[in-house]
Order: C-alpha cells, then structure tokens, then sequence
C-alpha cells in the first residue's frame, strides 16, 4: 500500500501572523511557525539597539589593551631583567676597579721616592743609584727603561739588569755584574777583562786576584773564548787558586796553581762542567801540594802526577 504525500505547506501569505503594536509606530510583523500560538505584543521582548561607539572610544581601548600587554610581558620576565641588571650592576663595578685602579698606578701617588740597587759586590751601588735619580718622581709604570739602560752603561761591570717596582714607591735594580776571568798584559797597563772579552778597568800594576792570561791570538780569537768558558766554569776555590791561564788554541787551554806551581791540563772547552767536577774531587783526594800536574783533558780518565 502506497504512502500518501504530505500536504504542502499553505503559501506564506495565507499564514497567521501577528503583530506588535506600540502606542506610535507599528512593529513588524513577525510570522507565525507551524504549532505557535499568538500572544499578545506586550510579551514579546524588545531587542536592544546597537551602539555605535567613537573613535575616542576605540582608541582608550587599544591604548588599554597595550598596557594589559605590556604588563604581561613585565611579569614574565622579571627574572631576566633582573639577571640582566646584575651582569650590568658587575661589568661597571669591574670597570670602575680596572679605571681607577690604572688612574691611579699612573697618577703621582705611585711615584718613584727611593731606589734600591741590588747584586753588586765589586760595584758602588751608592754610584748606581745616584745615576738613576732621574727617574725619581716618576710613577711606576712609565720608568724609562732606555734611560735606565743609559745611565747603567756607564759601568763597564754591570752584565744584564732587571726592574722590579715595589709600590707604592720603591723601585729596585737588580744587577748581574760581570765575572772577570783573568788579566791582560798591554803597554796601557793590565786591563781586567770578562769571558766576553769586554774591558773592566785597566791598572799600572797587575791587580791582586786576578790570573794573567797569555792568549794566541787576542780576545777575538777562539782560543780566548775557550779560555773564558773554561775560567767561569770552575768552582770559586779553584778558580780563587789560579795565578795564570794559557791557551795557543781551543784545545789546549792550560791552568798553574798559585803556591804549589801545579799544573792543570785542560784541552778543550768541551765538557767544562764536567772537567771542573772531577778536579774538585780529584784535588780533594790528592792536594795541590802533593801533585806536579792534573791531566783532566778526559774526564773519565784523569791522569795525576
């Protein structure tokens, strides 16, 4: 059996409407839907007219919508402003240090009032000192090493130096003097030199402590040089002990012993340190007195007569 269709809707203007009317103006006409009953105009509720709001008004909104931002972004990162703020607070009490710090090592407080001169013995280091006085009033950090260099040149003994400034104003030169190693005969007088061959003073008369040197060749000539490295390697009791150094070559470098006339037959250069070692012992054992000739041209075989 066939289900029958439905009826169609009846057509919208014959549909019950109703109306709301107001004292003045009517309200429109608002259609019924299908199953809705009629009720009166004083029930239906009025709908609320837009509002319409300035440009005044907009702007107090974005302007506040700003500031609600800001405060949000303000709280979430208040640790790393304050991180921040820190590191800032350090690196200027850090700068503030180094400044005032080089201000003042540069400044008059710093200066240099006394002059202390260290490591001499055959030097005045009165002298010394009294060769430097232009550096005094001077701050630490700007002594003149060229003027200090200037002014030690004058003292032929002086080797190598160093500075030490000991604030806030002291300053003190350490000198390295030089080791004479013998005397040199000349028609000036006898002139005391140094292992470098530099001439340390010249006197009319041989000075005391000192051995004559006889070289081949002069203070140019490798023969001196063995000679020279042969005098600063020996330990001061022996070297206190030796009145003559002699040296035709590199290799045949040869001391005499004050007193007993002993000899001590050197050779080279070569293994000084040695050579000085094993006739420290070996003198202990047999003295001076006692021996003619030392032979420690080989270490390791050393001939005693």
């Amino acid at each position: 059996m066939r289900r029958p269709h439905p009826l169609p809707p009846p057509p919208a203007e014959s549909r019950p409407t109703r109306r709301a009317v107001t004292d003045d103006v009517a309200a429109p006409i608002i259609p019924l839907l299908p199953g809705e009953e009629r009720r009166p105009a004083a029930e239906v509720p009025a709908q609320p007219a837009p509002q319409r709001g300035g440009l005044r008004e907009v702007w107090r909104n974005s302007r506040n919508r700003r500031r609600a931002l800001r405060a949000e972004v303000r709280r979430f990162t208040v640790r790393q402003r304050r991180r921040r703020m820190l590191w800032i607070g350090v690196a200027s009490s850090v700068a503030l240090l180094v400044l005032g710090t080089v201000g003042a090592a540069y400044s008059p407080l710093f200066a240099v009032q006394r002059i202390e001169v260290a490591g001499t013995s055959a030097l005045d280091a009165t002298a010394v000192a009294d060769a430097l006085e232009g550096q005094l009033g001077t701050p630490l950090p700007l002594v003149d090493d060229s003027a200090v260099k200037a002014a030690l040149v004058r003292f032929p003994l002086v080797e190598s130096y160093t500075l030490e400034a000991r604030p806030p104003h002291e300053l003190v030169v350490r000198i390295v003097e030089r080791t004479p190693v013998g005397v040199l005969e000349s028609p000036a007088g006898f002139t005391v030199v140094d292992a470098a061959g530099v001439a340390l003073s010249t006197t009319p008369t041989p000075p005391s402590g000192q051995p004559l040197l006889s070289i081949t060749g002069g203070l140019d000539s490798p023969a001196f040089r063995a000679a020279g490295t042969v005098m600063r390697a020996l330990p001061e009791p022996i070297r206190l002990q030796v009145t003559a150094v002699s040296a035709s070559t590199a290799d045949d470098v040869t001391l005499t012993l004050g007193g007993t006339n002993t000899t001590v037959v050197w050779g080279s250069a070569e293994d000084s340190a040695m050579k000085a070692l094993t006739l420290d012992k070996t003198m202990q054992a047999r003295p001076p007195a006692q021996t003619s000739v030392y032979d420690v041209s080989s270490p390791s075989a050393v001939v005693v007569r």
